[in-house]
């Protein structure tokens, strides 16, 4: 019984990480577009977010593709430039720069 429960969440943990780049991506998307509407991002610093989440969305396709999915190297890697994506979001947001409104 134990061993079923146990092969579940590790089924659904699989599941969830092979979902995460695309669930991290949706959010920082949310991210910005609260950020112009509330003025805290500019229309320019938002633009430049957009263009980097673009270029990270077609090499998360890229890999994909390339194989059975993403392997752990390459999950990592796109973790990580997720990491640094959502830390250029907050610094933009909090910067002295805002939308003229």
């Amino acid at each position: 019984m134990l061993t079923f429960a146990l092969a579940g969440a590790m089924a659904a943990a699989g599941l969830c990480a092979a979902d995460r780049p695309a669930e991290r991506q949706r959010n920082q998307q949310k991210r910005v577009k609260e950020g112009v509407q509330s003025g805290e991002l500019t229309k320019r610093e938002a633009r430049r977010i957009e263009q980097k989440e673009r270029k990270l969305h077609r090499e998360i396709v890229r890999d994909r593709v390339d194989g059975p999915g993403l392997t752990p190297a390459e999950r990592a890697k796109i973790e990580a430039k997720q990491d640094a994506m959502s830390a250029k979001i907050a610094k933009e947001k909090h910067d002295a720069q805002t939308r003229k409104k």
